[in-house]
């Protein structure tokens, strides 16, 4: 299968081109693509054939799979997630789009769409105008998972040169976006009430 490589500039996404990597998500392509931390692997999340395949390339099973979506704004929130805190909503609020994972309890449509029990979902908003134009187009949330590499000291591949080499014949388009980061995003579980961070990225939390 041949790869689609376009580049694209966070400033301004050329329309045509997310144009262009939306049809490919609508017929079941997965994706490699920029973010405001690292790069992401993705699909369109209601493409059950496209999320089991991201869930492969990943070397994953589908119903162990913490995949997050990514979504243009906090409009689709209550789509897949139980009512938040007001507290929960304002935290939120004063840090996306921004580099964080929020953990937030799921509703009946997550684990359907895992054919799994999962009762948390991971919303991400990141930063950068190039992957929420794609998602805005596409008109929900697309599926993330960071890519990663098999070496011990580079956890994540910033390069987009490098990305296209290693997955052009998994994926049917990447991204190049300039490089990415190589630290992912802040982990914050709410699904508790309170809240956490999990993972302390590259995202710094206020308050």
């Amino acid at each position: 299968m041949s790869c689609l490589h376009l580049k694209l500039y966070n400033e301004n996404p050329n329309e045509r081109h997310v144009q262009q990597i939306v049809e490919i998500l609508r017929s079941g392509g997965v994706i490699i693509y920029p973010t405001d931390t690292v790069y992401g692997i993705g699909c369109d999340i209601f493409n059950k054939k496209a999320v089991e395949r991201v869930a492969r390339i990943k070397g994953i099973k589908l119903e162990k799979a913490n995949f997050s979506f990514i979504c243009y704004d906090l409009s689709h929130l209550s789509d897949f997630t139980k009512a938040v805190s007001n507290t929960t909503y304002k935290l939120m609020k004063r840090n996306l789009p921004g580099a964080f994972t929020f953990i937030l309890n799921a509703n009946n449509n997550v684990p359907k769409l895992f054919e799994s029990k999962k009762k948390t979902v991971g919303i991400r908003i990141p930063d950068n105008n190039i992957c929420r134009a794609i998602v805005k187009e596409l008109g929900n949330p697309i599926l993330t998972t960071s890519v990663r590499t098999d070496d011990a000291i580079e956890e994540y591949i910033t390069d987009p040169e490098l990305l296209l080499e290693k997955f052009e014949n998994v994926v049917d388009a990447v991204v190049d976006g300039g490089y990415g980061n190589n630290t992912a995003s802040t982990i914050v579980d709410c699904s508790l009430g309170d809240f956490e961070i999990v993972r302390q990225g590259i995202g710094e939390l206020s308050f």
